[in-house]
């Protein structure tokens, strides 16, 4: 399965080989930056007025957002100097679901916190 597949709209993905010769810290920070990016899409961050964004969904940011919290504090001792910016990406995140909360969750039990602690 060395031959390069493709994803369900028609991008590229990369081959078995391809990800053998990618550092491992490469593939964890290219997740940890998707995780990111589609986390910060649900919570409508991408558009000018997040509250009016049709791509809002909360339960799905949580879902990212928690995901993300696990990568993160399962592999940050592997991460070196990209662990901070990817710690203080996860909890800008965080802090912006709980501003676009109509109920925000008590301290410690946002999406992600049970791994990351409270983020206030």
């Amino acid at each position: 399965m060395s031959e390069a597949s493709e994803g369900p709209e028609g991008e590229s993905l990369f081959s078995t080989r391809d990800l053998a010769e990618i550092p491992s810290v490469e593939v964890i920070s290219r997740s940890a930056l998707m995780l990111m990016s589609a986390a910060a899409e649900r919570l409508g961050l991408a558009d000018e007025d997040p509250d009016t964004s049709p791509h809002r969904d909360l339960d799905e940011a949580r879902r990212l957002i928690t995901a993300l919290a696990g990568l993160v504090t399962a592999s940050v001792e592997y991460l070196g100097p990209h662990a901070a910016p990817i710690r203080d990406g996860l909890q800008s995140l965080q802090k912006a679901f709980r501003e676009s909360s109509a109920f925000p969750d008590a301290p410690g039990q946002g999406p992600g916190e049970k791994y990351t602690g409270p983020v206030y």
